[in-house]
């Protein structure tokens, strides 16, 4: 029900925007977010919006770097990341969730993407 899209390589420094699109199920009903996952660890949370577009969440490593936003279109959300640093490479999941706060914890989201792959070199 979810598709991400976006990932690709970059160079430190550089700029990727994720997007997630979602058929089947409303964005206006859930809180959304994005996971990734790199290289030889556990998935761990990068951001979050909730339901209304008015909170929002990050991790300690990508605060101030990374932007979480919905689109104008609906049912799509974007990760906007700027200033990569080779630690963000990773595969990177779209999530989604019922109700109006985000956990940071994998195991409370309902909802998944496939994955796409994002490669920061230095």
């Amino acid at each position: 029900q979810l598709q991400a899209s976006g990932g690709g390589l970059a160079q430190a420094g550089g700029s990727l925007r994720l997007s997630c699109a979602a058929s089947e199920l409303a964005f206006s009903s859930v809180t959304v977010g994005w996971f990734r996952q790199a290289p030889g660890k556990e998935s761990s949370f990068v951001a979050a919006i909730n339901r209304s577009g008015g909170g929002t969440g990050y991790a300690d490593s990508v605060r101030g770097r990374f932007t979480i936003s919905r689109g104008a279109a609906k049912n799509t959300m974007y990760l906007q990341m700027n200033n990569l640093k080779p630690e963000d490479t990773g595969v990177y999941y779209c999530a989604a969730r019922l109700g109006g706060l985000y956990t940071t914890q994998s195991g409370g989201w309902r909802y998944w993407g496939q994955g796409t792959l994002v490669t920061v070199s230095s």
